[in-house]
């Protein structure tokens, strides 16, 4: 008996048609390719975001570590204004003897600081004194006249300019103040390149642009002076007659937009290959630059969508091969066995493979978090530098106050031993006993001011014990009670029970309180009903009230939310950090401060402070009542 042939599979049928098994097989091939497609997309947008979210998160440490670096000189040329030899070496006859000093203090200071170069320009635009006055490249003669930075802080007080040094070729950011009424300009010049070298080691592109988008600050110094858009003849003569830039031929930045993508540039630089970034930008506070990443987007991007169609060609191929099984299921038995064994086997080696690849994946998820821990470390380090900025800055608002409280002892110190050697020679010796001894107590009070401008610009360390709050309002009235004698406002103040004590850190809640009451003087300075009272508040409870008012004009209603917010400040050379700290360093305490009232005349700021009880730490012995 002759049997009919069966089609082998692949086949064709025997009118030409393929078979059923080739239609399985060239279906199952297009859905693995359409799997394959998707799913690298899929996984080009995934990574697409997940850079930019990285990106965002990197960019925020960036500005924080440009805002360190310049705040860390702002206070620094208004301290300088003030300073007495400085006043002096403008003067109409300084003299070489003085002139060398300041050279030489200006010198130490930059030192202290890492200012590039701090300078002293006269009037007329000639630098009198310089920090680097014995280098080669000595600033002292020079004529700076022409630098915008000097033209605004002799007409408005203060100036700013980033430039490029005209005698040092190296550029840096210019910070200047006038000197008195106009007898000067001192300037602070600061330079980038630690910041650079950072963003170098971070492996990205990174720059800032000012305004009108040239390149100031960058990690490629091939871009520096280079601009994001062209720039027009009427700028580019302003710029030249400034002097801003030396030869910079103010050339546009090789990055090029890709259409669709609007946060995506493509990168070329001359014969190197080009490159795919995703363009970042955030504001620099209290500026008008801007900070700008590239994160190159080419090597994440084809690894994700490399493993997104392995995986999808691997569970594509995985369901395919099951349905083929299902339908292959009248084969013999043994040929069943063999074929599930095999896919058994199969299944273990990509189990075995996916928990390999799971594994590595948490990793690098714990290798991630441990670099989120070191940048929130960082940026806890950053705010400590912030608030050590704030408290210089706020040294420079007494410092002359400070220096009138000592210079009244000393004309006394004196007379008195003027005095004391004509008793002598008098032979009147119980009188000259009694100069020495007023001599003595006068340098015991200068010692007390000095001890507590030392401790006032000392870093704190955060503490919380118990503290006579008597010396504490004491201690601050001392630091202010010059200033206040000068503005001829009247300082009222209650003065608490020697016994009485409160939590905290001592000389950080005498900061609190100079800063506050400091405030208070600015805000009565030149009114006619200037007063300011430093009152307390108890009710027995727990808690100790600290209260500074003042009649100055208020606080409008829509700024009060404002006014412990950082940089925000109501004064025009005002840093707007000294609310902020002084909120943090209450709260460090265990208390709080608030503005308690003064919407429409006066303002009134309330610091509450926990009493310290014999169960407080560091108290043995029974404490004093309520003021």
């Amino acid at each position: 008996m002759i049997r009919s042939a069966t089609p082998k599979s692949g086949a064709r049928t025997p009118d030409g048609t393929p078979s059923r098994r080739g239609l399985a097989i060239l279906l199952g091939l297009c859905a693995v390719l359409a799997a394959t497609w998707l799913a690298g997309r899929t996984a080009e947008r995934w990574a697409l975001s997940d850079l930019r979210r990285a990106a965002r998160s990197a960019i925020g440490l960036q500005v924080g570590v440009l805002l360190a670096e310049m705040q860390k000189q702002a206070s620094l040329p208004l301290a300088l204004a003030t300073d007495p030899e400085v006043v002096a070496a403008l003067g109409p006859d300084p003299g070489r003897g003085l002139l060398d000093r300041v050279d030489k203090r200006l010198a130490q200071i930059a030192a202290a600081t890492g200012s590039a170069v701090i300078y002293v320009i006269g009037a007329d635009g000639l630098t009198v004194a310089a920090s680097n006055a014995g280098s080669d490249r000595s600033f002292v003669g020079q004529d700076y006249g022409f630098r915008p930075y000097f033209k605004q802080a002799l007409a408005g007080g203060a100036g700013s300019q980033f430039a490029l040094g005209t005698v040092s070729s190296r550029p840096g950011l210019y910070l200047a103040r006038r000197v008195g009424t106009g007898a000067g300009v001192v300037v602070v010049k600061v330079e980038f390149d630690a910041v650079e070298a950072a963003w170098r080691a971070a492996h990205e592109v990174t720059f800032v642009t000012d305004a009108r988008g040239i390149v100031l600050v960058t990690s490629e110094p091939g871009w520096r002076f280079d601009t994001l858009d062209a720039i027009d003849a009427a700028e580019r003569a302003r710029i030249e007659a400034g002097q801003e830039f030396g030869a910079a031929s103010l050339k546009r930045l090789p990055l090029h937009p890709i259409a669709g993508k609007p946060d995506a540039v493509r990168v070329v630089r001359g014969a190197l290959p080009a490159w795919t970034a995703i363009l970042s930008q955030a504001p620099v506070p209290g500026t008008d630059w801007r900070l700008h990443t590239l994160t190159p987007v080419g090597t994440a991007v084809e690894r994700e969508r490399l493993q997104a169609w392995i995986i999808a060609a691997l569970a594509t191929a995985l369901v395919g091969y099951g349905l083929f099984a299902l339908a292959d299921r009248g084969r013999r038995t043994r040929t069943r066995l063999a074929e599930a064994a095999a896919r058994r086997a199969e299944l273990e080696t990509r189990v075995e493979a996916r928990t390999r690849a799971l594994r590595e994946t948490n990793a690098q998820l714990r290798a991630e978090i441990a670099e989120r821990q070191r940048g929130e470390a960082e940026r806890e380090r950053l705010g400590r530098e912030l608030a050590q900025a704030g408290r210089l800055a706020a040294l420079g608002q007494f410092a002359a106050s400070m220096a009138h409280e000592i210079n009244q002892p000393l004309a006394a110190i004196r007379s008195y031993a003027d005095n004391t050697a004509i008793l002598i020679r008098r032979g009147r010796s119980d009188d000259a006993a009694e100069n020495a001894a007023a001599i003595g107590r006068l340098t015991d009070r200068i010692a007390g001011l000095t001890r507590q401008l030392k401790g006032f610009a000392r870093r704190a360390s955060p503490r919380r014990e118990p503290v006579a709050l008597r010396d504490v309002v004491a201690n601050a009235l001392e630091l202010v009670t010059a200033r206040a004698a000068a503005l001829d406002v009247p300082l009222a103040a209650d003065r608490p029970d020697p016994d009485l004590r409160v939590l905290g850190d001592g000389p950080r809640l005498e900061q609190v309180l100079v800063n506050l009451l400091q405030n208070a003087l600015d805000a009565v300075a030149g009114r006619p009903d200037a007063r300011v009272g430093l009152h307390l508040r108890s009710d027995g409870g727990e808690r100790i009230a600290v209260e500074v008012a003042d009649t100055g004009p208020g606080i409008p209603d829509a700024l009060r939310s404002q006014v412990f917010d950082a940089f925000f400040t109501t004064k025009a050379d005002g840093l707007g950090l000294g609310l902020a700290i002084a909120r943090g360093i209450v709260e460090d305490c265990g208390g709080n401060l608030i503005l308690a009232g003064g919407a429409d005349a006066g303002t009134v700021f309330r610091m509450e402070l926990l009493r310290a009880t014999e169960k407080s730490p560091g108290v043995d012995k029974p404490l004093g009542a309520t003021p």
